[in-house]
């Protein structure tokens, strides 16, 4: 019989554990479901994937810094995946548009849109300490 402080020991552990397979398999979940097809045939992620190469000779050195910079602030283990829905989103944008380069103004916003909307106010002080003005970008917002 498990008696004492050994029983409270145990109990813990199995409430760590269940918790930690809790949060994994939420976030195995949401990868998994960005990566099943929609009904054009392709996932969000061959999306971004599709559209970072189809720009990838547009960017520039400045710009790159800019979206490592920009991405900075993101916790270092989801700073890649960051990244690069970022530069999907932004390569996107120059697709639409027809760019012949992708710019500040393309970084800007693409950052912008690809941002969760909890994380704005994030985004905000972050442009403010990049010295970028955030008056002609307030509608996306």
């Amino acid at each position: 019989m498990l008696e004492g402080w050994f029983l409270w020991f145990i109990l813990f552990w199995i409430v760590v554990l269940l918790g930690s397979f809790a949060i994994g398999g939420f976030f195995m979940f949401r990868k998994f479901l960005k990566r099943l097809p929609k009904e054009d045939g392709k996932s969000d992620m061959d999306w971004e994937e599709h559209f970072v190469m189809e720009t990838k000779h547009l960017w520039k050195q400045g710009e790159k810094e800019l979206l490592d910079d920009l991405v900075s602030p993101v916790p270092e283990l989801f700073r890649d995946v960051a990244r690069q829905k970022i530069a999907g989103k932004i390569g996107e944008l120059a697709v639409k548009e027809k760019a012949k380069v992708i710019n500040q103004d393309l970084v800007i916003r693409g950052y912008i849109l690809a941002t969760p909307k909890r994380d704005h106010k994030f985004l905000r002080k972050k442009l403010d300490e990049s010295r970028i003005s955030i008056v002609p970008y307030e509608h996306l917002f």
